[in-house]
């Protein structure tokens, strides 16, 4: 659980570099979110649900993150420092509060106010009215809000709803990559969803993956939150 001093203790640490890239208001994505999202990048305020795969998570985060973007994740225990790396997302840039207790809310507030992207895995029995408050807050500071899952407030989603392997073929092969068909869809000019094959590094593919059968698809779950 995060108590008041070292919630103050966070802030004060990222405050001065939080907003290294303040003067920009659209925040840099990898090149095929770029291609589906409105803006060609996530606006400052904006917040933004994402759901059906890890990895799309931290590719959403890598292009930020590169750009000198500080992110928080709060609630999301099972996410890898290994695999945020290879990510390209900038550990001297991540904080991570996987266990923020009863007073999540509390502690997203706080990061709101001193990181560039805070990412939030919401409770099962979250309250609708935190949602919003912090949804609110996220528009007043110009920090982007990153929601696992269903977020009723959301301006955006971004989803996986298919993965195809790359290296497959029928009973033979390696796995050498992970593609996943990325929609986005929200309000305004994102209310007409459009959809992407996005690599295992964050790079646009063909409009339409190679069939690899079977053997090569997989529905696409929700991300597993503890």
């Amino acid at each position: 659980m995060a108590s008041p001093v070292a919630l103050a203790a966070l802030q004060e640490v990222a405050r001065g570099p939080a907003r290294r890239a303040g003067d920009v208001r659209l925040l840099p994505v990898v090149s095929a979110l770029a291609a589906i999202l409105p803006e060609a990048g996530l606006r400052r305020g904006t917040t933004v649900g994402v759901s059906g795969s890890a990895s799309l998570l931290l590719t959403l985060l890598s292009g930020p993150s590169q750009a000198g973007a500080w992110c928080a994740v709060v609630g999301f225990a099972q996410l890898g420092l290994l695999a945020a790396a290879a990510t390209g997302i900038a550990l001297e840039r991540l904080a991570l509060i996987p266990g923020p207790g009863p007073r999540g809310p509390v502690v997203v507030a706080a990061l709101l106010a001193a990181m560039d992207i805070v990412v939030v895995c919401p409770p099962a029995r979250s309250r609708p009215a935190d949602g919003r408050r912090l949804t609110a807050r996220a528009r007043e500071r110009g920090t982007g809000l990153v929601a696992v899952g269903d977020w009723e407030a959301a301006d955006l989603r971004v989803t996986a709803v298919e993965r195809r392997w790359e290296g497959l073929g029928a009973g033979h092969g390696q796995v050498r990559a992970a593609n996943l068909l990325v929609e986005v869809s929200g309000r305004g000019a994102a209310r007409r969803p459009r959809r992407a094959w996005l690599s295992g590094t964050g790079e646009p593919l063909p409009s339409a993956a190679p069939d690899l059968g079977e053997a090569g698809a997989a529905r696409i779950r929700p991300i597993e939150v503890a």
